[in-house]
């Protein structure tokens, strides 16, 4: 029973993988209602295992998106830092939490980034502005580190929208330079995590065998699609994943 429940995390990280390198999203996404719904994980639990898949599936795609765009390291480094700072605080706030409501109100979150995400996909923007100054970097940092601790995904998916809206970068490269929030508030929240005997060890690292070896083809796809088919593929992944969140409540 135990082999076939990890060969199945593998299989699962596999899928995860391909779609966390379209989206640029480490997989955790997908990986935790998955985790609540077919494994019977409370929510902290699945949000604590997703995050041994999330990391090294973040680092790899980042490093793929870095090749295909060189952007700067100092700015990443930047909003690492502050998603670094930021994410312990609501790391730790998560694990004291009532796990139905963590699940609630991460199904809410959901929803509400995949009605943004379709919104933005099906209308062209009215107007251009100036974009935001450099200097503002790190508030896409402390935003993306507060989601990540308090529902162990999510960093990727603020930082994205917002440097390609606001700082006016290209999706590719938004989406690249977003994965690096994902990494130092993953390894800050799975230190939490663990410290609190929340993490499946062995099925999340199941879960980053599979991922790791697919998240490159997930990335290769990512630059053949246009970036409003790239929103809305993303919009319908968000909704699925509220969908299944709400009907385990």
């Amino acid at each position: 029973m135990m082999d076939w429940t990890l060969l199945s995390a593998v299989l699962l990280g596999g899928v995860l993988g391909v779609i966390g390198g379209l989206l640029g999203i480490g997989g955790g996404i997908i990986a935790i209602p998955i985790l609540v719904l077919c494994y019977g994980m409370p929510q902290s639990l699945a949000q604590g295992t997703a995050l041994v898949m999330i990391t090294p599936n973040v680092l790899l795609a980042f490093w793929r998106y870095r090749q295909r765009h060189r952007f700067s390291l100092r700015s990443t480094a930047i909003m690492a830092l502050a998603a670094t700072v930021a994410s312990y605080p609501a790391a730790r706030l998560a694990v004291t939490l009532n796990p139905r409501y963590l699940q609630a109100v991460f199904a809410a979150f959901l929803l509400w980034l995949a009605l943004y995400f379709w919104r933005r996909s099906s209308h062209a923007p009215r107007h251009t502005h100036t974009p935001w100054p450099e200097r503002w970097l790190f508030l896409v940092g402390i935003g993306g580190g507060l989601c990540g601790g308090l529902f162990s995904v999510g960093s990727g998916i603020i930082a994205a929208p917002l440097l390609a809206r606001g700082f006016g970068m290209k999706q590719a490269v938004a989406q690249g330079m977003g994965l690096a929030l994902v990494v130092p508030s993953a390894l800050v929240a799975l230190a939490t995590y663990s410290h609190a005997g929340m993490v499946a060890w062995p099925l999340g690292a199941a879960l980053a065998v599979g991922g790791c070896s697919s998240i490159s083809y997930g990335v290769a796809l990512a630059h053949r699609l246009p970036g409003a088919r790239l929103k809305q593929c993303f919009a319908v992944m968000l909704l699925l994943t509220a969908a299944l969140m709400w009907r385990s409540l």
